[in-house]
């Protein structure tokens, strides 16, 4: 009789819940038996000479080396020489190792445990070749087609419709453009969609260059059935090649619009990303990095409270930290020319300061402010805006070659989290792809 399978519990299947090492007489140690926890923080304390590093490197870190190195082929290994096993009887619960070693390492922001021991290079690698990428607008997959498929998708998606075929130009940017319109006009096209409204293309045409807006070619309007597909198809490659690779499809029935590209595209919001590769995933390269904080994952920012440490009192005892008390220099004739413009003087405290004049002193302002100087008996005027003393101060921390004023300027200064990347030190479109094919990775702090 066949016996029953037997099932064993998931723990079981996972692997040993500890590490075990019997027996280990690597240097000093004598015939020592320890089990350490796994998937735990565990601190190895003791005395010097107590066999601390002969534990965790000579005999736990090189057992789990030498295993590894046992998995290679019989030519691979002639290259890298046989490693000796440890002294030791037993060890049972060992996974795949990795070991920082007791070295001084220079304190350089761009190095974490993940560059360091070169781990970051295959998860660039992993996620550049086999990741999925989500758009980070609408949490839908991105998707990406050759010509032949979105004709094809449009012939059946949209079939007896009446449908719009457009060229997208501008996404999402500010400008009058005049010149677009005019070269568009004289490439043949009569009509363009600016701002989800179809125009006609008429000679000086722009738009407001305050505003941000998206522009597209209207490549052709079709009502969509078999007997068409050669018309789709020419409307879809011109629509390409004034495109960049991507084509909009608007349907005139519901009015919704549905974005189709070469390149990896979001279906819905119609944002692009470009092919990744290992350095897109990189924060010390331009690629990948954020382009808020340089791929730092932290900003400077400048903290008021710093600046203006003590609101009773005045400009002239002090108020203002940066500046210190009052002085025959340039930047208090600036800001006594302020106090003019506002009503207040530079004896007025600053909780009394009006606050359209005290944001004008710290973040500065276009209003252009006269300022009267007077020298032997002479007078004289000048008409300038002022910078801010925030903004000053920011220049002088990014501008600077002088180590000592870019230690005077971080004296007013805070490290925050970067709110673009939130810490994590790649540009937000690479954090889109979450998933590969296979496993799906939570990338850890140190990483």
């Amino acid at each position: 009789m066949k016996e029953d399978t037997v099932v064993k519990p998931a723990e079981d299947l996972v692997g040993e819940q500890e590490l075990k090492v019997m027996g280990a007489r690597v240097h000093n140690l004598r015939n020592i038996d320890v089990e350490i926890p796994r998937n735990q923080l565990v601190v190895i304390t003791g005395l010097s000479g107590s066999g601390k590093s002969s534990l965790a490197f000579d005999t736990i870190y090189a057992e789990g080396q030498r295993r590894y190195m046992e998995t290679f082929s019989a030519y691979a290994r002639q290259f890298i020489g046989n490693l000796e096993r440890p002294d030791v009887d037993k060890i049972t619960g060992l996974s795949p190792v990795i070991s920082i070693e007791q070295k001084t390492t220079g304190k350089n922001p761009r190095s974490t445990v993940g560059t360091i021991t070169e781990i970051y290079d295959f998860l660039r690698l992993l996620y550049a070749r086999a990741a999925d990428a989500y758009s980070h607008v609408s949490g839908e997959k991105m998707v990406k087609y050759t010509e032949e498929q979105i004709i094809d998708l449009i012939t059946e998606k949209f079939t007896e419709k009446s449908i719009l075929i457009l060229a997208p130009l501008v996404k999402g940017r500010k400008g009058h453009y005049r010149e677009l319109f005019e070269q568009t006009r004289k490439q043949g096209f009569l009509k363009v969609r600016v701002d989800g409204k179809i125009r006609d293309i008429e000679f000086g045409m722009k738009v407001d260059r305050y505003k941000v807006h998206d522009i597209e070619i209207v490549i052709d309007k079709i009502k969509v059935n078999p007997e068409k597909r050669k018309r789709i198809s020419e409307a879809v490659k011109a629509g390409m090649k004034y495109g960049k690779g991507a084509v909009l499809v608007f349907d005139e029935e519901n009015g919704s619009a549905h974005h189709y590209s070469k390149a990896l595209m979001c279906p819905v919001s119609g944002i692009s990303y470009e092919e990744p590769e290992p350095n897109s995933f990189s924060f010390n390269s331009p690629y990948g990095a954020c382009p808020k904080c340089n791929g730092l994952g932290s900003i400077s920012e400048v903290d008021i409270n710093k600046i203006i440490p003590d609101r009773e009192k005045s400009i002239k005892e002090g108020g203002l930290a940066p500046l210190g008390k009052y002085k025959t220099t340039w930047i208090f004739r600036q800001l006594e020319a302020i106090g003019k413009r506002f009503g207040f003087g530079l004896s007025t405290k600053i909780k009394d300061i009006p606050d359209e004049a005290l944001n004008t002193i710290l973040y500065g302002s276009d209003q252009v402010f006269e300022i009267k100087n007077e020298f032997a008996g002479v007078s004289s005027s000048y008409s300038l805006q002022f910078e801010g003393i925030i903004n000053f101060i920011i220049n002088q921390q990014e501008a600077s070659n002088s180590r000592n004023i870019k230690k005077w300027a971080g004296s007013f200064m805070n490290r925050i989290t970067c709110p673009d990347c939130n810490g994590g030190r790649l540009k937000r479109s690479r954090f889109s792809f979450l998933s590969t094919k296979r496993i799906f990775l939570i990338l850890p702090p140190w990483t």
